[in-house]
């Protein structure tokens, strides 16, 4: 399986590496270039003809496509580069940890920090569900909801779509108050289709009362 990286070396070490692939390597004075890394697998040493490298092992903030061609027409992906090697001069300082803070271009400088979103701070987190734990039962909230209720909806949504009514249904009627609040009223049920009274009203003495409906009923004289 093929694994790709990314180079970085200095200036100086650039030059003698590409004039290391363009000459013969008999006859170059860099004859030879190899590269080991240590058991931890991220520190090792570059190794240029007789010149020796620091070498670090990072983790870039982003991945990295490679493609080769062979007709200058044609590109065929052959990785996706994670990780690149940087080299150093001998007394530098080496990196801090296993993540490269950069990309490989100028806007993908700092990219780690300007590009990407913090990890969570898990203290913050528990912190806020403890908050909101703390409501919840200092309000004697039940975060559960009865089966009852749920058969019950359930059933009354079978009888609208069948062309029915809602078996239990409640109105409110809500006044505003003094103090700006308002003030719900107790719930009055709703009488079902079936339990409507069909007599009419009658006025005091038994008799219907007459209205314009009635008088329009009788014939004219």
């Amino acid at each position: 399986m093929e694994e790709q990286f990314i180079l970085r070396v200095p200036p100086s070490v650039s030059e003698r590496i590409e004039r290391l692939f363009n000459e013969n390597a008999s006859s170059s004075e860099d004859g030879s270039l190899d590269l080991s890394f240590s058991e931890d697998g991220r520190s090792g040493t570059f190794m240029i003809g007789n010149e020796r490298f620091p070498a670090s092992l990072l983790d870039l903030p982003c991945i990295v496509e490679s493609y080769k061609t062979y007709d200058d027409s044609v590109l065929i992906k052959t990785a996706d580069i994670g990780q690149i090697i940087t080299l150093r001069e001998e007394g530098d300082p080496a990196p801090e940890g296993i993540e490269y803070k950069h990309g490989l271009t100028p806007p993908m400088r700092d990219a780690r920090r300007r590009r990407f979103r913090r990890e969570p701070d898990l203290n913050v987190l528990y912190l806020g569900a403890t908050f909101v734990y703390d409501i919840f039962g200092s309000s004697h909230i039940f975060l559960h909801v009865q089966p009852e209720l749920v058969q019950r909806v359930e059933k009354d949504l079978l009888n609208i779509m069948s062309g029915g009514t809602v078996e239990s249904l409640h109105v409110e009627m809500v006044g505003p108050e003094a103090g700006g609040e308002r003030k719900k009223d107790a719930p009055t049920p709703v009488a079902k289709p079936e339990d409507v009274p069909l007599e009419v009203a009658t006025n005091g003495g038994g008799e219907r009362e007459r209205g314009d409906s009635d008088d329009s009923l009788e014939p004219e004289s």
